[in-house]
């Protein structure tokens, strides 16, 4: 079955299972009610055991899925008029970011985030959502934009990480990612940034340094890859379900280190499985976000994301590369 992942696969044999014995029953003068409840009950039992014991390579496959809902997904139910901008003035329009202004309950915003797409097609128009230097120039130049007419801004991260290819080498990626970190840590605007699906390395913090940083439950967000933890530390990409039982990099363990503020339940199974309610469980996060900071200074604002990233230096980050092993 089409996004089956590995841990569903008791539920959806079951569920098949229960699909056939009611068609069965449509075309047959049998009567089988009562097994069809007990195997419903023993299904919403299976899910309660899965989905509410989901282990950390579980979660991982969930942020990968390929329906996992993007950020177009996001600003289609969060944000009132959205006007999508383009281009760096540099060089061209990098599309495995998206940006541009739009109204949040009534108040103008500024929305960033990388976008990956759902078939061959997509991905490739969009580079499997790992953006060239380019991309983060786009997202740098609309981050000024908003600083200079006050609007706040709003980053969605999910990306394996930044594009490696010798391309963007050249054209200056590491630049370009260090340039976000060393601006964002300045703005005197609110920054919000949500992590949806896979926050992967430089790739995703060149859009992660906020005052608030939110977590999708079943989202990870790392300074490597599984596969590339996996090769570094015991040579063999296979072994990326070990690296990321170790490394600490789902949100409900960020959350314990400290270097994220608030992990955002998901829907029973996973975002995809309904991305408006998933969309509205965003809202309530962001809206008491926006409502604390929009009352801080600029001075305020710039101060706290300073503290907030010395702490987790101290801390989270240290921890996260000491549980490597």
């Amino acid at each position: 079955m089409v996004g089956e992942l590995e841990f569903e696969r008791p539920i959806i044999e079951l569920r098949e299972k229960i699909n056939e014995l009611k068609e069965f029953t449509k075309n047959a003068d049998v009567e089988l009610t009562s097994e069809i409840e007990k195997l419903e009950a023993r299904l919403e039992k299976l899910e309660n055991d899965i989905y509410e014991n989901l282990k950390p390579w579980d979660r991982f496959q969930i942020a990968r899925h390929t329906n996992r809902p993007t950020t177009l997904d996001y600003i289609s139910y969060l944000f009132n008029d959205f006007f999508e901008c383009h281009g760096d003035r540099t060089f061209r329009d990098d599309e495995a970011i998206v940006g541009g202004i739009g109204k949040y309950h009534g108040l103008p915003v500024t929305v960033i985030g990388h976008q990956r797409g759902r078939d061959t097609k997509e991905n490739i128009r969009r580079n499997f959502g790992m953006p060239h230097p380019e991309g983060y120039r786009k997202a740098l130049r609309l981050m000024k934009q908003a600083e200079k007419f006050n609007r706040p801004i709003i980053c969605f991260i999910d990306t394996k990480g930044a594009y490696p290819g010798i391309a963007a080498e050249e054209r200056g990626q590491s630049e370009a990612i260090a340039r976000n970190l060393f601006e964002m840590a300045g703005l005197k605007v609110p920054v919000v940034c949500i992590v949806i699906g896979e926050g992967g390395s430089g790739g995703a913090l060149a859009l992660g340094i906020g005052n608030r940083i939110h977590m999708l439950e079943n989202s990870t967000y790392s300074v490597i890859s599984p596969e590339g933890a996996a090769a570094l530390l015991w040579k063999d990409a296979s072994l990326a379900k070990r690296a990321v039982e170790t490394m600490k990099i789902t949100a409900p363990d960020l959350k314990e280190l400290g270097v994220i503020d608030e992990v955002i339940p998901e829907v029973r199974g996973g975002a995809h499985k309904d991305v408006e309610k998933q969309a509205a469980a965003i809202d309530v996060v962001l809206k008491s976000s926006l409502k604390e900071l929009i009352k801080m200074s600029k001075d305020e604002l710039v101060n706290e994301r300073y503290h907030k990233f010395k702490a987790v230096g101290e801390y989270g980050f240290v921890n996260q590369l000491i549980n490597v092993k």
